[in-house]
């Protein structure tokens, strides 16, 4: 299985979602306001906009970097990008297309994830917490940012904000992250940096909502020829 997956699989499972790398973040600018409660107010926001929305679609960039071993990094991934659906309740699908085809679909009851090269197709099934404590879990229709997690600001700008999110449980993550518009509370990038220090983000564009995607989209049937494996958990 190629390591795209295996990102998207742990972002997904683990609710892994974190700050911004400093490279790309939004610069601070003098004045703009990092108090709490302006920090609280924006993270209310950011919740009443996608507490709203029925689905939503976009472009997206991934880049990875993973942790450090012996001052060097394992691997840096070649940014990857394709398109994403959510839909309420529960349903994805992240669809990779550079620099090679890969599919991560649920359809709120079971998720699949296919390495189109490799010829193989994983199933699991969709238990209820499967994104718990996600910054993700929202956009699909659960969970409260301000009750799961304690939020500060790491970069403060007029009309962006990044926000570092620390989970008030414990968690398989060390922080987690959200940049959003300031007065709309929409989302531009989330990323993650795990408990080995390994960094994902992801950058949305081209932002659509309420388009209202037939079930068929996140429905998955393996093509002839492709290897299936069952991931279900056994008793």
């Amino acid at each position: 299985m190629r390591q795209v997956a295996l990102i998207i699989l742990s972002l997904l499972l683990a609710g892994r979602v974190g700050p911004v790398a400093a490279d790309t973040a939004p610069p601070e600018v003098a004045g703009a306001s990092c108090e709490e409660a302006h920090v609280l107010e924006v993270a209310q926001r950011i919740q009443t906009r996608y507490d709203a929305i029925r689905d939503l679609a976009a472009d997206f960039e991934q880049t990875s970097r993973s942790a450090l071993l012996a001052g060097a990094a394992l691997a840096d991934e070649t940014p990857t990008r394709g398109q994403v659906i959510f839909a309420k309740p529960g349903r994805m699908k992240w669809s990779y297309v550079e620099p090679e085809p890969s599919l991560v679909v649920s359809d709120g009851v079971t998720l699949w994830i296919y390495d189109v090269a490799a010829k193989q197709a994983s199933r699991l099934p969709v238990e209820r917490g499967y994104l718990a404590g996600a910054a993700l879990q929202f956009l699909l229709g659960d969970g409260k940012l301000v009750e799961s997690f304690e939020i500060s600001a790491e970069h403060c700008g007029e009309d962006v904000l990044e926000l570092e999110l620390l989970p008030r449980q414990p968690a398989s993550y060390e922080r987690l992250g959200l940049t959003a518009d300031v007065a709309t509370g929409e989302i531009s990038q989330t990323a993650i940096v795990d408990i080995f220090g390994n960094y994902t983000r992801i950058r949305f564009e081209n932002l659509r909502v309420d388009l209202a995607p037939s079930a068929d989209v996140f429905r998955f049937e393996a093509p002839p020829g492709v290897d299936v494996i069952d991931l279900s958990p056994t008793q």
